[in-house]
């Protein structure tokens, strides 16, 4: 049966706010930036350049101090001359004052990869997962007005990190959930409806071709990955990691993500259709791994049930 999928939000309310360093890190460089005593009052600036320095000193990858020296924002405002746009309080500098700002962005981000990651972080650990995702954004930081794509290269990037024991199952584990979010996100297409199906006529089928739905990943696996997600979905204790080959089919049905496990010559047969090989020719190809007494009551009860899903959208003559 399928399994259902969800992606909501993460529960962030009431969330301690906190930079989480690293060991042999320092941000005390930035203190330099305070205001001496008897410094002028602030100077006056363009809203327009205020906007543009903000931003470009919030979505940089790198600490604070990094931040406020990099060449967008000193395009808009030179670093020593912070202290005359944003004046320190009784307790913290200029520079601390905007790392309030830049550290909630980078714990934005952490919370966003924790809602289209939540079984790598549940593999991983709160802590190692925000600072795979503090590393991440170094390498490729948010270009986007929206946090939804964020995540995109989060497998690639496990694939080149490859500082984990265990990366090639992280990587494999990510590719599954982005996947999820891909599905989650896709358009929304018509469904090929039973009257259809039966308007084919019966010596049509073998050169007919199915158009599957956007909301459709086909995915293969050098481990059972969906073990590790269900694990997460349960907060169950992360399985051993076991090399052992699966198949998954992600796809929508209306507002839900499902996912369905599938055996070899169901994943062949699912794999050509989605292709756009011919039926008949992806049909032979499915039935060539199965026993001939079993191959037709097989092949077709999984046809059966992949268009009553609602995979395909649409069957062309």
């Amino acid at each position: 049966m399928p399994h259902e999928e969800q992606r909501s939000e993460a529960a962030v309310f009431g969330r301690q706010l906190k930079r989480r360093r690293r060991p042999g890190s320092s941000r005390a460089s930035a203190l330099r930036l305070a205001a001496a005593p008897g410094a002028a009052p602030a100077t006056e600036f363009a809203l327009d350049r205020v906007q543009r320095w903000l931003q470009a000193v919030i979505v940089h990858p790198g600490d604070v101090e990094e931040a406020i020296a990099s060449e967008d924002a000193s395009r808009e405002l030179a670093p020593e001359a912070l202290t005359s746009l944003v004046r320190p309080s009784h307790s913290l500098t200029a520079a601390e004052r905007v790392d309030i700002y830049h550290g909630m962005y980078l714990l934005r981000m952490v919370e966003a990869l924790e809602t289209d990651y939540p079984a790598l972080r549940h593999l991983l650990g709160e802590e190692p997962f925000a600072e795979l995702v503090e590393d991440y954004v170094q390498s490729y930081p948010s270009r986007s007005y929206t946090l939804n794509r964020l995540g995109d290269r989060l497998p690639q990037f496990l694939l080149e990190r490859r500082t984990h024991p265990h990366a090639a199952l992280l990587h494999e584990l990510a590719r599954l959930e982005l996947a999820i979010t891909e599905v989650f996100d896709a358009e929304e297409a018509p469904v090929l409806t039973p009257e259809q199906v039966r308007a084919v006529p019966p010596e049509r089928w073998t050169e007919a071709r199915l158009r599957p739905i956007a909301a459709f990943r086909l995915l293969t696996f050098s481990y059972p990955v969906v073990r590790w997600l269900d694990a997460a979905r349960r907060d169950h204790p992360a399985p051993a990691p076991v090399r052992k080959a699966s198949r998954v089919a992600v796809y929508r049905q209306r507002y839900s993500v499902l996912r369905l496990e599938l055996s070899r010559p169901e994943f062949t047969l699912l794999e050509a259709l989605a292709s756009g090989a011919p039926i008949g020719e992806a049909v032979a190809a499915a039935g060539a791994e199965l026993r001939e007494r079993r191959r037709e009551e097989e092949i077709f009860k999984a046809f059966r049930t992949w268009v009553a899903e609602g995979m395909f959208s649409s069957v062309d003559l």
